[in-house]
């Protein structure tokens, strides 16, 4: 008889039928799937992270390969929150998908107001916090590399009343401080982990081939780098909820992520290569799961771990 898994994971306050979830940034702010795949199958989708005024991003070239995966310096492009409500989330709403919305801002009051500006909006379950950005109130640095910075943006964020999601950066020396940090301020899960910092180089003219210089490398190459963070932040954090992302194509790695400690995994650039990426993982995790024999797919979170 074939075995038919439970892929329903629990994230804090929310359950989610199961536990792909499309990454912030990489498929659109609305629909833009939609003719790929039934996004009310997947577990949730989250859109590109939202300021609260419209931001045209970096100049372009803003995206290139590199090596096992790409970079890119969008410079967070978005409509702003109140654009995005109005012109945006309607046709995402009709997909019947979980929509998680992203913010980011460049102070902490700019937290506040996109938060306050998603507060009460029907069909939103959470709310990622993108501290992965510039505090430009300061010296410029980035939220995810201060835990003071972290707990401001979090508690401002709470202004949406919404389960809050914090989406660290790898880029720090201990990432544990900024976790505890984003935890103890009210998330309920924490993203690992964003992009790494990098530069590509053109030899033939010997400059950076982003038109911002550098930018945030994704895909294959950092997928070892985000289940080292998932492990460790496991095994510090017993049971608090954990969504792993980097370089996930296939179901076989939504397992490692998930044996790593993760109650869910999101995918991002894997959809620039193929739009049903997220489709394909999904059903591919199933197949996984009753050829395993594996009848409840919680029972392998945090299964090397011993």
């Amino acid at each position: 008889m074939k075995t038919v898994a439970d892929l329903s994971v629990e994230i804090g306050s929310i359950s989610l039928p199961n536990p792909v979830i499309t990454a912030s940034g990489t498929t659109g702010q609305s629909d833009e799937l939609r003719k790929y795949v039934d996004l009310s199958q997947l577990g949730a989708v989250v859109v590109k992270s939202l300021s609260p005024y419209p931001w045209q991003g970096n100049p372009p070239p803003r995206v290139h390969s590199a090596g096992a995966g790409m970079i890119n310096a969008v410079g967070l492009q978005n409509p702003g929150v109140e654009a995005w409500k109005k012109s945006y989330l309607p046709a995402l709403r009709e997909t019947g998908a979980r929509i998680v919305a992203s913010i980011w801002g460049r102070s902490v009051d700019e937290y506040r107001q996109a938060a306050k500006q998603l507060q009460g909006v029907e069909g939103i379950v959470a709310l990622e916090v993108n501290i992965s950005c510039p505090n430009l109130e300061g010296r410029g640095e980035m939220f995810a590399h201060s835990s003071e910075l972290t707990r401001l943006a979090i508690r401002a964020s709470a202004e949406a009343n919404l389960p809050i999601w914090a989406k660290l950066s790898p880029n720090v020396t201990d990432i544990s401080k900024i976790a505890f940090a984003a935890i103890e301020s009210g998330a309920e899960a924490l993203t690992l982990s964003n992009t790494l910092m990098g530069m590509v180089i053109e030899t033939s003219t010997r400059r950076p081939v982003l038109g911002n210089g550098g930018g945030g490398v994704s895909g294959p190459g950092v997928r070892p780098v985000a289940v080292r963070s998932v492990y460790e932040m496991r095994e510090k954090l017993a049971d608090f909820p954990i969504i792993g992302v980097g370089g996930i194509s296939k179901p076989e790695h939504v397992i490692e992520f998930i044996a790593a400690g993760a109650n869910a995994i999101q995918i991002g650039t894997a959809h620039f290569a193929d739009p049903r990426a997220s489709k394909k993982v999904l059903k591919g995790l199933g197949k996984w799961c009753s050829k395993n024999k594996i009848t409840n797919i919680s029972t392998l979170i945090g299964e090397a771990h011993g």
